[in-house]
């Protein structure tokens, strides 16, 4: 679940204990990403898709992260087209061609897990098609960058510049995060900025890494629900998210599905 651009404190640095107890989650929230990916059709109601979400949480004997976090309705936030990110799961049917991002988050043992993906419906035009691929790619670029001693804003300017690359832009308003025993933790992770400034990566933090790409302006707005989050010029979006720990070896992605 992306995060409203603001500051907090100072990061929480996880034991390896920690760090295994996190991957376990992850490795979880994996596997029920691959069950939902597989029930996403054509004719289905962003609430089917959140119902769904339910019933494979509850098989795994483990808790919704985002259903009632600050009020939010749903277990999972679906969004599609225009819909960056935050979507409450609704009566919206999707359709040949959409593009559908799905973030989706669990709780075990206190520790948190948060990962997103956007799929394309059917037969997607060849631009939706190069947005997903870019946006994938530029999250993989960010997390090349969270290595030891690299600095916070190293992601951040990888991403921007290979989806600038592209000329694709980075939403601004909403960011990754750090993630732990809380949802939400310092340090914030944008997807946009210069490189080497912000504070230096340690190991043992644990970051949401999560690029917001549109096809047109980075500008967004928040629907009167309170949380649907679209482009200003109503252009498609994608997102796609995974939870990395920074160790000694290099970045290790726990949400890899």
């Amino acid at each position: 679940m992306a995060f409203p651009n603001h500051r907090d404190s100072e990061a929480v640095i996880k034991t390896p204990e920690e760090i295994e107890l996190l991957a376990r989650a992850g490795q979880i929230l994996s596997g029920i990403v691959k069950d939902l990916k597989r029930s996403l059709k054509v004719g289905m109601t962003t609430q089917d898709l959140d119902l769904k979400a339910q019933e494979l949480i509850a098989s795994y004997q483990v808790t919704p992260a985002f259903k009632g976090y600050r009020g939010f309705p749903g277990c999972i936030c679906v969004s599609v087209n225009e819909e960056v990110v935050h979507g409450i799961p609704g009566k919206r049917v999707i359709k040949e061609g959409d593009v559908v991002s799905i973030d989706i988050g669990i709780m075990v043992q206190d520790y948190f897990s948060d990962t997103a993906f956007t799929i394309g419906l059917g037969n997607i035009s060849a631009d939706l098609r190069t947005l997903l691929g870019v946006t994938q790619e530029a999250l993989y670029k960010g997390i090349e960058q969270a290595v030891i001693h690299h600095h916070l804003s190293d992601i951040s300017f990888a991403i921007q510049s290979y989806v600038e690359s592209h000329d694709f832009t980075v939403v601004r308003d909403f960011v990754g995060h750090g993630i732990g025993r809380r949802l939400h933790e310092y340090p914030e992770v944008p997807n946009f900025g210069p490189p080497h400034t912000g504070p230096l990566l340690k190991e043992g933090m644990v970051l949401a890494i999560e690029p917001m790409v549109n096809m047109g302006t980075w500008q967004t707005e928040i629907l009167a629900d309170g949380w649907t989050v679209v482009t200003k010029d109503r252009k498609p979006s994608a997102h796609f998210e995974h939870t990395v720990a920074v160790t000694k070896l290099g970045p290790r992605i726990l949400t890899e599905w």
